[in-house]
């Protein structure tokens, strides 16, 4: 279980396919505290730690986690937003994230908005219904609060999130472009909404 709140920045230094695909993440943390199984969410999906160097810790990547992600997120060079789990005890500053990629989202426009940056992502229709303005989302990992929500005719929504400058200067937000893909993860609470509301309506039938 993570929070959203990201604690490193972290840059994919070596790739190589071993059945699964094997990551290598150059990372700020002492890795001397971390365990081999341990669970660290890189962008939003959280993963295993497999190996641990210096100042490196490698996971391995199914084809299920590649195709639900972000087209280029497991590329060389890529960086990452980097949590490690939720220990009991620590602060909750962000909402609860449990490192599970709902869909992939991608950024429609990006505007400075006073000191801010606005963005606006349009999430697929499958994840419209979970959307709500001043809701939580995770995007890249990132706990943000959304802020619009405007449902478009294919069913797609776009939301937009401001982006104050610190979010911006220690996360991979304040590197993105218009076109660029992200991970998205939907509020948990929403998500048992919306199932419990699906049975309700399959009672009715």
């Amino acid at each position: 279980m993570f929070t959203g709140i990201i604690t490193d920045v972290g840059t994919i230094s070596a790739t190589e396919m071993r059945g699964d695909l094997h990551v290598r993440i150059a990372c700020g943390y002492d890795t001397g505290t971390i365990d081999i199984g341990a669970s660290i969410a890189c962008s939003g999906a959280c993963m295993t730690v497999v190996e641990l160097g210096p100042d490196w810790f490698a996971v391995d990547i199914s084809h299920e986690s590649v195709s639900r992600t972000a087209p280029g997120r497991w590329e060389t060079g890529r960086k990452l937003n980097l949590e490690r789990s939720l220990k009991v005890g620590d602060e909750l500053g962000g909402h609860i994230v449990t490192g599970h990629v709902d869909g992939v989202g991608t950024i429609v426009s990006i505007a400075a908005e006073g000191d801010s940056t606005r963005l606006e992502i349009r999430a697929p229709a499958e994840l419209a219904p979970y959307l709500a303005a001043k809701g939580s989302i995770a995007v890249d990992g990132i706990s943000l609060t959304v802020n619009s929500v405007t449902d478009q005719p294919d069913g797609s929504t776009v939301f937009g999130l401001n982006i104050i400058p610190h979010t911006a200067a220690v996360t991979t937000l304040g590197t993105m472009a218009v076109h660029d893909g992200v991970n998205l993860e939907i509020d948990v609470l929403a998500r048992y909404l919306g199932r419990m509301e699906q049975l309700r309506s399959l009672a009715k039938r």
